[in-house]
């Protein structure tokens, strides 16, 4: 009997030490994420959080419109806001005036970007678009300087834009105006651009290996941005243990890098140092050049990274404000086509292809453009930026290591700027009939960490936008309304939508 009460006792002391450590634990987490966010007096102000899960919360972990659900947190909070989401500690930033003081006036401390769990586990500091420090500055000028040695600026790649527009137009042409969705259509004939500069080649539109790459590289992008991939930047300590989607997303992103490591290893059979034929030549090239490869970027992960980042920057963006493009003068009133249409014929006719110089005498279609590009809100919070070292923005202390996001979404829908902001309409471009530049436009950022390709991207939508407006009006199927409504993936994308491209006559 005295052994069975001696055994009861040490298990109730047994669970109470238990408890207690439990307890002492939680509170000194509680203690920690309760100065993580009192540590500054002078932080910027936002919505209460929670411990650990910060306000994950109260976007219902609907983190898809998280562009969205900022926007009542910086009516109430002002233009420089905080949030928090598990490990990552946020600040907003709204209002031409602050993004360029930050990302101009004070861009060396903004110019890092942070590292993200998901990315740092496919790509590590590699790359062009998340890498920082040196590896960054040599990748950007490298790319810089490839670009524009195959054509970025010059008649040639022009000539291959215009090629790729021409089949573009026949592979429409093919539907003899029948409702189809447009996805991969656009997503084969921008990919072949860029496709050709990085690595030479180019894919027929009914090419199968072709066709695989395009849908592995669509489920990744929306991969990205799931809710899964989200959480797993948030709590990686928690969620690498756990399945998901984003061990779908690293599956998949391994079998991209062993698709360009393939392109690399039969670029290395047949190099000819004296005669670079594309972006992987020019970078094999670089490497046989570099004796020291402990203190280089040049080396063979990066290039497998570099031109999966050109691939993805360069493809996906462009393809989605083309999609974008073509909803939107489909769902406007007829009479933007019938402007766009009129404006063709009169600058270029029915017979010869658009080219680049044509856009100073089309200033329509440029104001379309443009406009599509301010409605498509394309990257609705920039790409995120980390402040490098303690600093003050309007007033406010922002400590080293807080990852910085631009509002876009508001910028691009002020009401102060803009006179319709939530109407797609083009005369925003536009002053006496001449086309306007914008100061509070701004889709592919600002700064030195703006987009290297934003030139090409102009390019690619001018002609292939002119080109298909110049062979085709688009009509929604009978009994179809077209759904603006938006998917994000690495972009803000369309939802999968069905036009009829009717030959014009």
């Amino acid at each position: 009997m005295l052994a069975i009460a001696g055994c009861l006792v040490a298990n109730i002391f047994s669970a109470i030490h238990l408890w207690t450590l439990l307890l002492a634990a939680l509170t000194l987490l509680l203690l920690n994420d309760y100065l993580k966010n009192k540590c500054s007096k002078n932080y910027p102000p936002g919505p209460w959080r929670l411990p650990f899960v910060g306000n994950l919360f109260q976007f219902d972990l609907d983190l898809s419109h998280l562009h969205l659900g900022i926007q009542p947190f910086v009516k109430k909070y002002g233009n420089l806001i905080s949030l928090d989401f598990g490990v990552i500690s946020l600040v907003v930033i709204t209002g031409m005036p602050l993004i360029r003081e930050a990302f101009i006036g004070m861009e060396q401390i903004f110019m890092k970007r942070p590292t993200l769990a998901a990315r740092n586990h496919v790509f590590k500091n590699n790359g062009i678009v998340f890498s920082s420090g040196q590896t960054w500055k040599e990748q950007r000028r490298f790319t810089l300087t490839i670009l524009k040695n195959f054509g970025l600026g010059k008649k040639s790649l022009e000539g291959r834009i215009q090629e790729e527009a021409h089949h573009l137009v026949e592979a429409i042409g093919e539907e003899k105006g029948k409702p189809f969705d447009p996805h991969f259509r656009i997503s084969n004939a921008v990919t072949n651009i860029l496709w050709s500069i990085t690595t030479g080649e180019r894919f027929e539109y009914d090419d199968n290996q072709f066709q695989e790459l395009l849908k592995l590289v669509d489920e990744t992008s929306c991969l990205e941005a799931s809710k899964a991939t989200m959480l797993y930047n948030f709590f990686p300590s928690i969620f690498k243990y756990l399945p998901g989607p984003h061990q779908k997303l690293f599956s998949n992103w391994e079998k991209l890098k062993l698709f360009v490591s393939r392109m690399v290893d039969s670029h290395k059979k047949d190099l000819n140092p004296d005669k670079p034929r594309d972006f992987i030549d020019a970078f094999l090239i670089e490497m046989s050049k570099s004796s020291d490869k402990t203190t280089t970027s040049y080396n063979e992960e990066n290039l497998i990274c570099s031109t999966l980042d050109l691939f993805f920057a360069g493809t996906e963006t462009t393809s989605t404000a083309l999609r974008w493009a073509l909803l939107y003068i489909t769902a406007s009133p007829c009479f933007l086509a019938e402007k766009v249409h009129s404006e063709i014929d009169r600058v270029i006719g029915r017979g010869r292809q658009p080219s680049i110089d044509d856009r100073d005498s089309m200033h329509y279609t440029n104001a379309v453009i443009h406009e599509v590009l301010r409605m498509g809100n394309i990257i609705p919070l920039n790409v995120p930026r980390e402040v490098t070292a303690d600093s003050t923005l309007a007033g406010f202390h922002l400590p080293k290591g807080t990852i910085v996001l631009a509002n876009f979404t508001a910028l691009h829908r002020d009401p102060k700027e803009w006179a319709t902001p939530d109407v797609f309409n083009p005369e925003h471009f536009l002053e006496n009939g001449q086309f306007k530049k914008r100061e509070s436009f701004l889709p592919f950022s600002v700064g030195k960490r703006g987009c290297p390709g934003e030139q090409l991207a102009k390019h690619e939508l001018f002609i292939f936008f002119t080109a298909l407006l110049q062979k085709f009006a688009f009509k929604p199927p009978i009994n179809e309304k077209l759904s603006m409504k938006f998917r994000l993936s690495i972009t803000l994308s369309p939802v999968s939508y069905r036009f009829c491209a009717v030959p014009r006559q």
